[in-house]
């Protein structure tokens, strides 16, 4: 898995000081996971396949392609919401999609447009950090 981390790390041409920057951790963790020294945790595994988009499959025992598919990671993230135990939560999703299925074309249009322009500025602020 140690080996894993860095093809990644490099797959993605992030030094280990930007990889580790987006895990939360410093650029020497990064430098022990990659050489063995510490022991990749579970919550390190999971914060490595959600910040990268990274198949657990992959990063744990090699198998399958490194990177989720879109859909992959659309159905994980509706499966998490499912499932949460928040009903506050869960119920606020659950109406904003019941809503947006009563709208007419143009109106889903609007929010599509929406969401796709939030989405490229939140990128946008994200690269300029």
């Amino acid at each position: 898995m140690n080996e894993r981390i860095k093809e990644l790390r490099k797959v993605l041409k992030l030094s280990g000081e930007k990889f580790g920057e987006k895990l939360g951790v410093g650029k020497t963790a990064i430098s022990r996971l990659e050489n063995g020294s510490n022991n990749v945790t579970s919550q390190m595994i999971k914060s490595i396949c959600r910040e990268f988009n990274v198949n657990e499959e992959w990063l744990k025992y090699g198998t399958g392609d490194m990177f989720n598919s879109a859909e992959d990671s659309i159905a994980e993230c509706v499966g998490e919401l499912l499932t949460t135990h928040d009903d506050a939560l869960y119920n606020m999703i659950k109406s904003i999609l019941m809503t947006y299925r009563t709208l007419d074309d143009k109106s889903k249009k609007v929010i599509q447009e929406f969401i796709l322009t939030a989405v490229d500025n939140s990128k946008k602020n994200k690269d300029d950090k």
